[in-house]
């Protein structure tokens, strides 16, 4: 299962309507509606800087919340739809919808590295670069893993690992179709240059001079 959940804090908001979401914006608060699953809508209020804070952060649509509002059950969210000022582009008003344990929904997985001890390219002095620290999948709300591993215990210098190399939880799969790459092994630095260096001495060679034309010429 999903490692811890951010809360998200909110307050009920006492009527409803343009003049209620006007008023509380004046409050500094940010109006919302959190709809879906067997309850009723309910419409609530979020501080408009921690609400801020958490859009700037990126991803806010793709993270799962545990909404806590006075008065009710805490329950786990996530955001459909965010309104904006037309001119300042701040939030005006959030949409969240409750979660079924059946709810299937997008969310970025962590991506966990195991056998960088024993990689033979790692070992020669290869570089790990992992292209996607966190890779989207469609998972099922009572069935977020925490995180996705990653073995690279065989993997040379060149050698790469992608999606389909990657045993995904029960359930779940990629929100790309087709088979990016999460992590590959390249030569460090040094070994590169100087490799580029040899490539370069080899196409030097094979550039003819003006005085091999002059007697190639001559034998003509």
């Amino acid at each position: 299962m999903a490692g811890e959940i951010p809360d998200l804090e909110a307050q009920e908001r006492t009527g409803t309507g343009k003049g209620a979401a006007r008023q509380a914006r004046r409050d500094g608060m940010v109006p919302g509606i959190v709809f879906g699953g067997d309850t009723d809508p309910l419409p609530i209020n979020i501080p408009f800087n921690k609400l801020l804070t958490m859009l700037r952060k990126g991803r806010f649509k793709s993270t799962l919340f545990n909404m806590k509002v006075e008065g009710h059950d805490d329950v786990r969210v996530i955001c459909r739809d965010v309104q904006r000022h037309v001119v300042k582009d701040l939030p005006t008003h959030v949409d969240f919808m409750r979660l079924k344990r059946t709810t299937k929904i997008n969310l970025f997985i962590n991506v966990d590295v195991a056998g960088e001890e024993v990689s033979p390219g790692l070992k020669m002095g290869g570089v790990l670069t992992l292209v996607r620290p966190e890779v989207e999948l469609v998972v099922t709300a009572a069935d977020i893993p925490e995180s996705i591993t990653i073995d690279v215990s065989a993997l040379e210098i060149g050698d790469s690992i992608t999606i389909s190399d990657v045993k995904l939880p029960e359930g779940a799969k990629p929100t790309i179709d087709r088979d990016f790459v999460i992590a590959q092994v390249s030569a460090p630095s040094g070994l590169a240059s100087q490799s580029d260096d040899e490539d370069e001495d080899v196409a030097a060679d094979e550039v003819p001079t003006a005085g091999d034309d002059a007697a190639e010429g001559g034998d003509e």
